[in-house]
């Protein structure tokens, strides 16, 4: 029975190494288990053509580097479409950090492999996801200057939250709309004043004003992008006042302002649209109080 058992003993390590060998065992085709790693899509939005949109998904590579995949969907057949990614947010604007393979018309798709910058500066899955910039998708290579589809993508992807405010009618009848402020995810925003009825060649600046209409005029505490006449917009980031004072998103809805849009930069004492933000916005809820007449009482104080 010893003997036996010293045997089963003995046997035990060979039983193990051999389970433990064939866990390790390499796949008949070579290529081990596969690699399961993290993913990132952002939202590519339609520009110069409303049918076209997209993803762009970020995939982790095992050794660090980064697959992009481009998906749009509303691409004519045979076209090619280059595409970037940019440094800072697409309402500012930047130099080109990545350069992807041109998204094929005819499939809507892209795939772009890198672990570096056009510049040759490193950057991992987890810097790219986490990247100050945008995706700018281009018509043609012959015409960068019209885009298809953008996307800001990193640290300014938006959260979802929004604030919006009214822009009321002032001087010029017909021209009235809103600016709505989205929170990305670094706590900046972006501002869009959205306006019916600008006049197609005017140009009209902007700003939040400090203080409250009714104690108009104030200073000026930030300057938007001057909202384009022909579109009726305008895109700003928002970050900080004009002074550098840090101004992220939830310090616009608490903010002690008002927005002005001007008629022109030769123009600025008229006003096409205006209201108060932040911490002067309106409820909505009213009371009335009624004033008696006290015509006696009046009588009788002028005869005194």
């Amino acid at each position: 029975m010893k003997k036996f058992l010293l045997a089963i003993f003995i046997a035990l390590p060979f039983m193990f190494m051999s389970c433990s060998s064939d866990d390790d065992a390499v796949d008949p085709d070579g290529g081990g288990d596969d690699f399961e790693g993290e993913t990132k899509s952002f939202q590519l939005y339609s520009v110069a053509d409303p049918s076209i949109s997209g993803t762009a998904t970020f995939m982790e590579n095992e050794d660090n580097s980064t697959t992009v995949e481009l998906e749009l969907d509303g691409t004519p057949d045979g076209g090619m479409h280059p595409a970037h990614i940019h440094y800072n947010t697409a309402a500012e604007g930047g130099d080109i950090a990545v350069s992807f393979e041109p998204v094929d018309g005819s499939t809507g798709m892209s795939t772009t492999t890198f672990s570096t910058l056009d510049d040759g500066t490193s950057i991992t899955y987890e810097e790219a996801i986490n990247f100050d910039g945008y995706i700018n998708v281009h018509v043609s290579a012959d015409d960068l200057g019209t885009l298809v589809a953008q996307g800001d993508i990193g640290e300014n992807e938006f959260t979802g939250e929004s604030k919006n405010y009214m822009l009321e009618e002032r001087a010029i009848e017909g021209i009235s709309g809103n600016v709505m402020f989205e929170e990305r995810v670094n706590g900046e925003a972006l501002a869009t004043i959205m306006l019916d009825g600008t006049p197609d060649d005017g140009e009209h600046p902007a700003h939040i004003h400090m203080g409250a209409v009714v104690e108009a005029p104030g200073d000026i505490a930030f300057t938007f992008t001057p909202v384009n006449g022909a579109t009726g917009m305008s895109k700003t980031n928002v970050a900080e006042l004009n002074d550098g004072t840090a101004f992220l998103y939830n310090d616009v809805l608490s903010y002690d302002g008002y927005v002005n849009v001007h008629l022109s930069a030769d123009e600025l004492g008229t006003l096409v649209a205006q209201n108060d933000i932040g911490g002067n916005e309106l409820t909505g809820e009213t009371k009335s109080y009624e004033l008696d007449e006290r015509k006696e009482l009046l009588k009788e104080l002028v005869e005194r």
